[in-house]
């Protein structure tokens, strides 16, 4: 009963910023952790970031430096800090709690 719809994305130029949002709607207790996902062409799924509710995070190595998750549990959101993009970092995200998946919103990174 958890509904999930990411957005934020768009296309940037190295170097650049974004930040990506996600919001849950439904009936549920308590959003224990929220996690980004990305998938690029050809790839598969990847863990991006992930953070508990104690406000415990874990990053990818690819990202680490660069994103920052963070969550808003009174306005059952999280939030993707996107900074230093790469050409590498397009894919297309998902935000997934409670084992439920957001549609995915489309960063493109490109000169």
């Amino acid at each position: 009963q958890v509904q999930l719809v990411e957005s934020g994305g768009g296309s940037v130029r190295p170097g650049g910023s974004l930040t990506l949002s996600c919001t849950a709607s439904g009936d549920y207790s308590e959003l224990w952790a929220w996690y980004w996902f990305r998938q690029a062409p050809g790839k598969q799924r990847e863990l991006v970031a992930s953070i508990m509710l104690s406000g415990y995070t874990n990053y990818g190595d690819s990202v680490k430096g660069r994103f920052t998750i963070s969550r808003d549990n009174d306005k059952k959101m999280t939030y993707l800090q996107m900074n230093n993009l790469k050409p590498d970092d397009t894919a297309v995200y998902y935000c997934n709690a409670a084992q439920c998946w957001g549609q995915g919103t489309q960063v493109t990174v490109s000169s």
